[in-house]
């Protein structure tokens, strides 16, 4: 009975070293699905905020790496229907602010306009609106800094660490 036991637990270990390389590279834009939780016009709101926390320089920005699209699929799947609704209701608010102040959407307005209205939600007294800013300025960091191009090209991810090399001739110091 021991031997079966063991024979199933090498087999279940075996399976997940053969599986392990998929779940740990990165994600990349290809691989999450579109507008999984938000309407269109929200999900074009949520990829102009994204891209105004990380914007484009010499890299390239989260809004070209898909970021948003990695903010909706975590707060569908790891997130309750409480946090859900926030962001929902606080990027439509988002919008509502920004048509109030500059007669133009969120996902129009300039680049200037984004960010102070970014940073009164960020300074904000109302409980719902911080919260909303905090998850998705966290969940933008997260996405970006997990994204496979990030990994692969500015961070240098290597899945085992170091190298052996055998024929490395040694000096004497």
């Amino acid at each position: 009975m021991e031997r079966r036991v063991a024979l199933k637990s090498m087999a279940l270990a075996m399976g997940a070293m053969a599986t392990l390389p998929s779940w740990a590279s990165g994600w990349s834009k290809g691989s999450l699905p579109k507008g999984i939780l938000l309407s269109a016009d929200q999900s074009k709101n949520l990829a102009a905020m994204v891209e105004t926390i990380i914007p484009k320089t010499d890299t390239p920005g989260a809004g070209e790496l898909g970021v948003s699209d990695f903010v909706q699929k975590m707060v569908k799947d790891c997130y309750d229907s409480k946090a859900q609704a926030n962001l929902a209701s606080g990027i439509s608010n988002l919008d509502e602010q920004s048509i109030q102040k500059f007669g133009k959407s969120f996902a129009d307005a300039g680049k200037d306009q984004r960010l102070s209205l970014l940073k009164e939600a960020e300074k904000s007294t109302d409980a719902d609106q911080k919260a909303f800013f905090g998850l998705v300025k966290n969940l933008t960091i997260q996405g970006y800094m997990s994204s496979e191009y990030v990994m692969t090209n500015i961070t240098h991810y290597e899945m085992i660490p170091a190298r052996y090399h055998g024929c490395v001739p040694v000096s004497k110091s």
